[in-house]
C-alpha cells in the first residue's frame, strides 16, 4: 500500500495495520441399466461454498434421480458402499430442441483434504462413476480462468473440441491443484444447439474440477446455459434478463458464491439497458452493492465475472454497449472495493492499467509493470483471449475519443494501445489465465496452452491471415504476461493513513515504508493448551523539527480477530516495544503480555509504542514492537485477520 505522512498539533491521528494469522489443522464402471433413462452431459459446478458442488446433468426420462457420493477410499472394486450420501435431484422438462429434461443436485458437507468418487441416476441406471477432490478449506489456492470456447464458432465442431479440450489437459496437467475453472462465457456458439454443448461438455476435466459458469452473448438467447449449467445462489430476478422475462426461452440471472478468501460476483452482462426490458446495468449495480454489503466481510478479495469485456482490445474495443458499461460499472466497482475483474467476448487478451473511477488511477504506471499498488479504488480488469482456438479478434487501433470514460483513445505511454490497457497481446494461439490467490496478494498470469500448430481451428481453417508464435521461444506453458497486484489489506479506507504530509518545523509519523500485511504467519500448536505465533509491526518513523520540542506519544490497540463468522479477542496479543533507530528523544514503552499470560486485556486496549518528554532534541526516530500472539487452544481453523490501529498524540 501506498503510506503517507501525518501531521500533529495538540491532536490525534490514526493509521492502521493488517494483521493475518492461520489456524490449520472417472473410476468404476456403469451398471446394468433397469431405468431407460440416458444420462447424459454431466458436469461439476462450482457450490456455495468450498464445501459444496452442484452436478448437473440430462436425462431422457423424467424420473427421480440423484447424485451418490463416498470418499473413494471407500470403494470396493468400484462398487459405492451402503454409507454413501445421497443427494437429491431437482429439475424438468428442457426447453431446447434436444428434448429430455435437466437434473442437479447440490453436494454439501465434503470434508477438506478428501478425494471423493459420484455418479448419478438411480438405482439400477448409474451413469459411469467420476472423482473429484477438496484440498484445505483455508488459505492460498489457484484458479484458472478461461476465455470464449464458443465451440462451434469456426465451423468445424470437432477442431473446435480438440483446442478445448488441448487446453484443458494443458492447464490442468501444469496445475493440477487448481481447485476452480471460471469461465468467460460464450461455453458454445449457438444458444441451443446441443451438438455443439455436447462437444463443450465432452472433456473428463470437467467432471473432476467445479466450473463457474459465465453467460456469453452466444448463451443467452436459449435455456441450454441455465439448464446445462446450475449455479448458486442465482438471482432470476427480471431486471437481471435482457428481455425482463424469466420465463422466457433465454438465460439470465446473476450469482454469488464465496471460495475460500474471494467473494465471487458473476453478472449477466447480456442485460445492460433498460430498453431491452430488462433493469439494465442499474439492476447489476443494485445486486454486487448488496452482495459486497451482506457478504463483503466474509472474504479477503472481491472478484467480479462477466462476459462483455469494457477495456479490451480487439475487435469488440468500440462496441456501443460495451461504452454504455464501461461508464456505468467502473466508478461503483472503485468505491465497493472490487480487487479483480475478468470478462472476455473479444478473443484477444489484455491487462488494463489500474483503473479507479472509470479513468487511469495513476497516470505513472507503466505499461507492463510487473507490480502494482491499486491503493483504495484501484481495479485490475482482465480479457482472455481464446480457450479453444475456434476464433481470434485482432487488436485494433485507438482513436481521438479520450483517455476516460467512453474513450477509445491511444495510451501516452504506449501509443499502439487503447488508454485503459497496460498489456494487450494476440498471436493466433489459445491461453488461458491462472490466478494465484495469496494472503497479501493476487498473481495473475496469461499462459499459452497451445500454439500455431493444431488443434488450433481458426489457423487451421486459414480463418486468420496469420500466426505469430515461435514454439521454440514461445512454447505450450510459456507465460504471456504475468502481474502481481499488491492491494491495501483492509477494506476501502480501512489501512489507509489519511492525513496530509508533515510540513519543516511541525510533529510528523509516517509507517516506514510500504504498509504491507503484517503475517504472523500459521500459528504453532503449544501441546493443546493454545497456539502461538510471532512477528514485527511495520516500523514507525517519527519526526519532530519544531520550536517548541513538545512532548509527543505513540499508542495502538487491536481489534478483535476475525474469519468470517470465527473470531477471538484482540488481547490475546500482546508486544514488546522498542527503539529501532534512536533519535528525537525517544523512549520505548513497556511490553504488554498476552492475555493468555495474564489474563489482562493486551493490546486490545490502547497500550504505549512509544515516548518523548518536553525539550527533547529535534531529528527522527524508528519504533518498531515484536508481537507475540498466544491463543486459545479452542480457537477454530481459519485464517483470521486484525486491525492495529496507530494513534500519535502531541500538544
Amino acid at each position: 500500500m501506498q503510506h503517507r505522512t501525518s501531521r500533529v498539533a495538540a491532536a490525534a491521528t490514526a493509521a492502521l495495520l493488517g494483521l493475518a494469522v492461520a489456524l490449520g489443522s472417472g473410476l468404476g464402471s456403469q451398471a446394468a441399466a433397469a431405468d431407460p433413462a440416458a444420462l447424459t452431459g454431466i458436469i461439476l459446478g462450482v457450490g456455495a461454498n468450498e464445501s459444496q458442488r452442484i452436478v448437473t446433468w440430462y436425462s431422457s426420462a423424467d424420473t427421480a434421480q440423484k447424485v451418490q457420493l463416498a470418499p473413494t477410499a471407500s470403494l470396493a472394486g468400484g462398487d459405492f458402499p451402503a454409507s454413501a450420501a445421497t443427494f437429491a435431484a431437482l429439475g424438468g422438462a428442457n426447453i431446447a430442441t434436444s428434448g429430455g429434461f435437466n437434473r442437479h443436485a447440490t453436494i454439501t458437507g465434503l470434508q477438506e483434504h478428501t478425494a471423493y468418487s459420484y455418479r448419478v441416476g438411480t438405482e439400477g441406471n448409474w451413469s459411469p462413476t467420476y472423482a473429484f477432490k477438496t484440498q484445505d478449506f483455508e488459505g492460498d489456492y489457484d484458479f484458472l480462468f478461461y476465455g470464449d470456447p464458443q465451440i462451434g464458432s469456426s465451423g468445424d465442431l470437432a477442431k473446435d473440441q480438440a483446442g478445448w479440450a488441448d487446453t484443458l489437459d494443458v492447464s490442468l496437467a501444469a496445475n493440477p491443484n487448481a481447485e476452480l475453472l471460471v469461465s468467460g462465457g460464450d461455453q458454445v456458439e449457438t444458444a441451443n444447439t446441443e451438438t455443439q454443448w455436447n462437444a463443450f461438455l465432452a472433456p473428463d476435466k470437467l467432471r473432476q474440477y467445479p466450473w463457474a459458469a459465465t453467460i456469453g452473448n452466444h448463451d443467452v438467447g436459449g435455456k441450454a446455459y441455465e439448464q446445462h449449467l446450475f449455479t448458486p445462489n442465482t438471482d432470476r430476478s427480471a431486471g437481471l434478463y435482457a428481455n425482463g422475462q424469466p420465463a422466457s426461452n433465454t438465460s439470465g440471472g446473476d450469482y454469488w458464491y464465496i471460495y475460500k478468501d474471494v467473494l465471487f460476483i458473476d453478472l449477466n452482462s447480456n442485460s445492460y439497458a433498460t430498453a431491452q426490458g430488462g433493469g439494465g446495468d442499474a439492476a447489476h449495480l443494485a445486486y454486487v452493492t448488496d452482495v459486497i454489503n451482506q457478504h463483503g466481510a466474509e472474504a479477503k478479495w472481491k472478484v467480479l465475472v462477466y462476459h462483455h469485456a469494457i477495456y479490451s482490445p480487439a475487435d469488440h474495443a468500440k462496441d456501443g454497449d460495451n461504452k454504455v458499461r464501461r461508464v456505468d460499472f467502473p466508478t461503483a466497482f472503485s468505491n465497493l472495493g472490487v480487487d479483480l475483474v475478468l470478462q472476455g467476448h473479444d478473443h484477444s487478451y489484455s491487462r488494463s492499467y489500474l483503473i479507479k473511477n472509470g479513468q487511469k488511477a495513476d497516470a505513472n504506471e507503466q505499461p507492463g509493470a510487473p507490480d502494482v499498488y491499486p491503493g483504495p479504488g484501484g481495479v485490475l480488469y482482465v480479457t482472455g483471449n481464446s480457450a479453444s482456438g475456434s476464433k481470434y479478434y485482432d487488436i485494433t487501433t485507438p482513436d481521438n475519443s479520450g483517455t476516460s470514460g467512453a474513450g477509445n483513445g491511444a495510451d501516452p505511454l504506449n501509443p499502439s494501445n487503447y488508454w485503459y490497457n497496460s498489456v494487450q497481446n494476440q498471436e493466433h494461439v489459445r491461453s488461458y489465465v491462472k490466478v494465484e490467490v495469496r494472503n497479501d496478494r493476487l498473481v495473475v498470469q496469461n499462459l499459452r496452452s497451445g500454439t500455431c500448430a493444431a488443434p488450433n481451428a481458426a489457423v487451421e481453417l486459414r480463418k486468420v491471415a496469420w500466426c505469430n508464435n515461435t514454439a521454440a521461444d514461445q512454447p505450450v506453458g510459456s507465460v504471456v504476461d504475468k502481474v502481481t497486484v499488491h492491494p491495501y489489506q483492509g477494506d476501502g479506507q480501512q489501512v489507509q493513513v489519511n492525513v496530509p504530509t508533515g510540513a519543516p518545523g511541525e510533529f510528523g509519523w509516517t509507517i516506514d515504508g510500504y504498509n504491507g500485511l503484517v503475517d504472523l504467519g500459521t500459528a504453532q500448536d503449544r501441546n493443546g493448551d493454545y497456539f502461538q505465533a510471532s512477528g514485527h509491526i511495520n516500523p514507525i518513523v517519527v519526526s519532530d523539527s519544531r520550536r517548541s520540542l513538545a512532548p509527543w506519544s505513540i499508542s495502538a490497540s487491536v481489534s478483535d480477530f476475525r474469519d468470517g463468522g470465527k473470531t477471538f479477542s484482540g488481547a490475546y496479543l500482546g508486544w514488546t516495544p522498542k527503539i529501532l533507530a534512536p533519535g528525537v528523544g525517544a523512549q520505548a514503552s513497556g511490553p504488554v503480555a498476552s492475555a493468555w499470560d495474564d489474563q489482562g486485556g493486551g493490546l486490545a486496549v490502547s497500550r504505549g509504542l512509544g515516548w518523548a518528554n518536553q525539550g527533547h532534541p529535534k531529528g527522527t526516530a524508528q519504533l518498531g514492537a515484536d508481537l507475540d500472539l498466544k491463543i486459545p487452544g479452542t480457537a477454530e481453523k481459519g485464517d483470521y485477520r486484525a486491525t492495529l490501529t496507530i494513534t500519535a498524540l502531541s500538544s
